[in-house]
């Protein structure tokens, strides 16, 4: 969640908003090409762990005004689980595009690729299933990753400010973000997330017209985020986060293998 001074004159009125990070590869290596898929059975205790933790050890949860959500089914279903008495409340349920994942493109060549964004689940087929959330401001670019949602560092990192700076202008106290780890730790806070685990932070004081930036609470700072999954510590964006090949070039040299991030994700046998 995220806290912020307002740009008003009153700077010590304070906004506080969240970042939820979605629990959804926990699947086998040979698995990580379905393009939208759903929770696991694990990612659904996860979220239901989440959520008990937030209501019982996290009192700004409890004031969340406004939820805003990835577009992408498991991220649908990690709110619909973890924020599920939000919901019940009537706490508005805001789906938007620009918190979608950063899609790694050395899992796919360009035939896959293309593939892979057809067989994502058009918005009108997920409304029966989450019928709480609001898709009205979708962009209509959805599902492409073309423009402002490019594989590319530039249009990653220009994304995130995009987030940013419309945090930073809701009129909302709490503001509860549900997203996926790569484009958090690379377009958002330079710090990883483990699995359905959250981070509080507050917007930096910045000059007009600079980016903006966050600054972590210390409480999950020290704690490796407030369940204490989480990697300690900063992540700095790596060129490996933005390969410059083409898609098939690095398809090629991996063998058709997944990259080292999703393969890290992917639970140890036991």
């Amino acid at each position: 969640m995220v806290k912020h001074c307002t740009t008003s004159i009153i700077s010590d009125i304070l906004h506080r908003r969240g970042f939820l990070r979605t629990p959804c590869l926990t699947r086998p290596a040979q698995e990580y090409d379905i393009p939208d898929p759903a929770l696991t059975e694990l990612g659904q205790q996860q979220c239901r762990a989440l959520e008990q933790h937030l209501r019982q050890h996290l009192p700004l949860a409890d004031k969340v005004e406004r939820i805003i959500t990835s577009p992408m089914r498991r991220t649908l279903e990690t709110t619909t689980l973890g924020l599920d008495w939000l919901i019940e409340r009537g706490v508005p349920v805001e789906a938007n595009a620009l918190w979608q994942e950063m899609l790694r493109l050395t899992l796919y060549s360009h035939r896959k690729l293309g593939q892979a964004l057809r067989h994502r689940q058009p918005l009108p087929d997920m409304k029966p299933t989450f019928p709480h959330f609001d898709y009205s401001t979708v962009d209509p670019l959805w599902p492409s990753k073309t423009g402002p949602y490019a594989f590319t560092r530039t249009a990653t990192i220009a994304r995130g400010q995009s987030c940013l700076r419309d945090l930073h202008s809701r009129k909302e106290k709490v503001i509860a973000v549900v997203s996926h780890s790569g484009f958090l730790r690379c377009a958002i806070s330079l710090c990883k997330y483990a699995n359905a685990d959250y981070r509080i932070f507050e917007f930096k004081d910045t000059e007009q017209g600079d980016d903006l930036e966050l600054v972590e609470w210390k409480e999950t700072e020290r704690n490796g985020g407030g369940l204490g999954e989480s990697e300690k510590g900063r992540a700095a964006i790596e060129d490996s986060d933005f390969p410059e090949r083409r898609a098939e070039e690095v398809e090629q040299k991996l063998g058709g293998k997944t990259d080292g991030e999703a393969a890290k994700e992917v639970p140890e046998k036991k």
